[in-house]
């Protein structure tokens, strides 16, 4: 059990992080900081918990890395449901935080949710943003794949994928809020409820899309 405790327990904390330092500081930090802390969160976590469940922490990696053959399928659904149960576990907990301030109202704050159209951070269109959304995890996806080369220094994956994570945050914070994650996107979006929940289906199309596409692509670059 303690791969899915890991998987439960980093994307707890990613979610708490990440979604936290909007929630909490966003006014203060802007769009580089968040950026910046779910970079720092993912470079924690993949030293921390890699060795122990791989450091998935997010179902669009789970299942690249199956449909790549670098991962069991039949710990495709337990991982996915533990990354899930975390991102609810860390955005319940932000919640929490977040309601110790008087002026919080969880469902006029946004509460970190990813959203296309009027609930674009700068009121992008639902085409910009799904597009975003596919190559944004696209890039993190093929990033990750990347690491699972072996001639890939394994003690540099944690910076090299925290630095991607920050990087395409830094592109696409303005535009959806950044999500490349379902469980992360399900966690706040859950306990926010309204249009953050009807609106999480463009996130998915996005990160299945994304998920086809980078096992195409990198494996069409590693033939010889």
């Amino acid at each position: 059990m303690n791969k899915y405790l890991a998987e439960i327990l980093g994307t707890c904390l990613l979610v708490l992080i990440g979604c936290g330092s909007a929630v909490l500081a966003g006014a203060h930090i802007g769009f580089a900081g968040v950026a910046l802390a779910f970079g720092f969160a993912l470079l924690l976590l993949v030293y921390w918990l890699g060795p122990i469940s791989g450091c998935h922490l997010n179902p669009a990696v789970t299942l690249s890395l199956a449909f790549s053959k670098k991962f069991p399928a039949r710990e495709v659904a337990p991982y996915i449901v533990a990354q899930v149960v975390g991102g609810i576990i860390g955005a319940y907990i932000l919640l929490h935080i977040a309601q110790g301030h008087t002026h919080f109202n969880v469902h006029t704050a946004g509460f970190a949710c990813n959203g296309f159209g009027e609930h674009s951070p700068e009121k992008y269109s639902q085409g910009s943003c799904l597009i975003t959304e596919v190559v944004m995890t696209l890039v993190l996806l093929l990033a990750i794949l990347s690491t699972t080369r072996k001639k890939f220094p394994s003690e540099m994956a944690g910076i090299f994928l925290g630095i991607t994570l920050a990087a395409v945050h830094l592109v696409s914070i303005p535009v959806t809020n950044t999500s490349v994650n379902m469980a992360r996107s399900i966690g706040v979006a859950l306990l926010h409820g309204g249009w953050a929940v009807q609106q999480l289906w463009l996130f998915a199309v996005a990160q299945l899309i994304a998920v086809v596409l980078a096992v195409v692509i990198f494996q069409a670059l590693e033939e010889k």
